[in-house]
């Protein structure tokens, strides 16, 4: 009888462990999702390889749930988690592009509203830059950390990040204020 009491104690803690984690890891989700989602879009450019990335992300983010120490970090926890995973999805696959379907893709989705052209326009320099610039960038204005939490994802000094969120900025704004300057002189 002891060791059926046992056994029910034991089993009682498990299902409360189980219950606490489940709930913790549902926060999390509910909470963080679309930060990790819009992050994984950007990283690769590609809705269904994003929610992949994804769910791969918060897959891992389960098994190593208890590895979270200050809930603070998840966000950080789990851009590194994504960051690794998309590094993966290189490893595990060659990509064979062509300039020309790159260019058939980019006119498909160009639109004619000047808002949606100039976002297309951002989005293709963006993706334009070194990774070295491009991810710091992505970082802080879609993850939106600071300069000292990208230094701790990205594991670089902060004045490094903050040199290259600088040189990002510039390299994005000369690239938009081109056209304007060459247009105002052919008009």
């Amino acid at each position: 009888m002891f060791s059926r009491s046992r056994n029910k104690k034991s089993s009682s803690t498990v299902n409360s462990d189980m219950l606490s984690k489940q709930r913790r890891y549902d926060s999390l989700v509910r909470a963080l999702h679309a930060d990790i989602f819009r992050y994984a879009y950007w990283l690769c450019g590609d809705k269904h390889v994003a929610e992949d990335i994804t769910q791969e992300t918060f897959l891992r983010a389960w098994r190593s749930l208890e590895s979270l120490k200050d809930d603070k970090a998840a966000k950080a926890w789990l851009i590194t988690i994504l960051r690794r995973e998309n590094a993966r999805r290189f490893e595990r696959k060659q990509f064979n592009y062509s300039d020309v379907e790159q260019e058939h893709l980019e006119d498909v989705f160009s639109s004619s509203s000047e808002d949606q052209a100039e976002q297309h326009l951002i989005r293709r320099q963006i993706a334009k830059l070194e990774l070295e610039y491009r991810e710091p960038l992505l970082l802080q204005v879609i993850g939106g950390f600071s300069g000292e939490e990208i230094a701790g994802i990205l594991d670089l000094n902060r004045n490094t990040v903050m040199t290259r969120l600088f040189r990002a900025r510039n390299q994005l704004k000369d690239v938009i204020e081109q056209p304007k300057a060459r247009g105002q002189s052919n008009g």
